[in-house]
């Protein structure tokens, strides 16, 4: 992986026509139409997903929601580049990639539900919780590539993280450890141009991907919204966690079309021109054109996609509605992995609470 590049690596334009890159290309050669196919229907599937419960939390039935819409490519691309033994450090808006990784997505809204600590068990999946502390994953995935390594294991770890979050100190030290020690590690930048109503020009007066170099890390831009880029790229970078060649940094330049979260109004910080102007490159409709012009597309495949869509999305509303409210001592459930005597003693005064209000 070079240690910069002065433009996004990029494989299909916006308007579906693939681009010649003797570097990149041969990263994703085995990506036939099928396969192709496949990364389309789960982009849209994952789109589907944030579509349902962001109507959800409209309606009241989740407490929160963090959309991915237009990040489509970046997730899935990405995803598809994992092994089923790598580890995935997520943020709190990579529904895509938690669907990618086979979690059931009658599992995705226990959180936002606020029905339960997580949505689903981190180690059968190999893939953390939604982590609300911004850029502490990057610490997280750092410590385990690194213990990994030390135990021989041949994995590599990805943390992904916002454009924001690499203004915090954790995702700093992080870096700095990963390059001291080769961890191998995965530091995947989804830079949707705004952190919150902050946009990316107070983040980082330079690429975010050139301040890797400043760590000895290398670190490469990639158009975020081209499947096929993100793939390859990411493909290159776990390649290179996996033989010992240490930490790799990727930029996913891609835009967040919906707002920050649900308690969000990007209306009053960015303008309908600059929005529109991120439509036009849709990361779906880009594939779509691509299938288009490969005769990889038609009407019975448009039908399958649309039905497991819609599939998926009936499974996550219903699973949602139809989530159990936990009896009032569960909250102490799960704090510690093993217990603790603070804990056990506000479970007991809790309980005499609650049995004393119901007396």
């Amino acid at each position: 992986m070079p240690e910069k590049n002065t433009y996004p690596v990029q494989l299909v334009q916006p308007d579906g026509r693939r681009v010649l890159d003797r570097v990149h290309a041969p990263l994703v050669a085995d990506i036939d139409g099928d396969r192709l196919r496949a990364l389309f229907t789960d982009m849209t599937v994952a789109r589907r997903i944030d579509i349902e419960a962001t109507a959800l939390q409209r309606q009241g039935q989740l407490g929160l929601w963090p959309p991915l819409l237009g990040q489509e490519a970046a997730q899935i691309g990405s995803a598809h580049a994992l092994h089923p033994d790598d580890y995935v450090f997520c943020s709190y808006r990579e529904a895509g990639v938690a669907y990618c990784r086979g979690i059931p997505v009658e599992e995705f809204t226990r959180l936002w539900r606020g029905v339960a600590h997580s949505c689903w068990d981190a180690d059968a999946f190999k893939m953390t919780n939604p982590n609300i502390v911004v850029g502490s994953q990057g610490l997280h995935a750092t410590g385990y590539a690194y213990a990994a390594h030390l135990e021989g294991a041949d994995i590599a770890t990805i943390a992904y993280f916002g454009d924001g979050a690499t203004s915090q100190g954790d995702i700093a030290e992080a870096l700095g450890f990963a390059a001291s020690w080769s961890a191998p590690v995965v530091f995947f930048c989804q830079n949707n141009h705004w952190a919150i109503s902050a946009p990316v020009r107070v983040q980082s007066a330079t690429p975010i991907a050139r301040r890797a170099v400043g760590y000895g890390i290398p670190g490469v831009q990639v158009d975020g919204n081209d499947a096929l880029a993100v793939l390859a790229v990411t493909r290159q970078a776990l390649i290179r966690a996996r033989s010992g060649g240490g930490p790799s940094f990727i930029e996913a330049i891609t835009y967040r079309m919906g707002p920050h979260t649900t308690a969000d109004d990007p209306t009053r910080y960015r303008t309908a021109a600059e929005l529109e102007l991120w439509r036009g490159r849709d990361p779906i409709d880009r594939l779509r054109r691509l299938l288009e012009r490969e005769d990889l597309w038609d009407s019975a495949f448009e039908k399958q996609v649309a039905e497991r869509a819609d599939d998926v999305a009936a499974r996550l509303r219903t699973a949602t509605l139809t989530m159990p409210d936990p009896e009032p001592a569960e909250l102490f459930e799960h704090v510690y992995a093993t217990p603790h005597p603070l804990v056990e003693e506000e479970r007991r005064e809790y309980t005499a609470y609650l049995e004393g209000a119901q007396s």
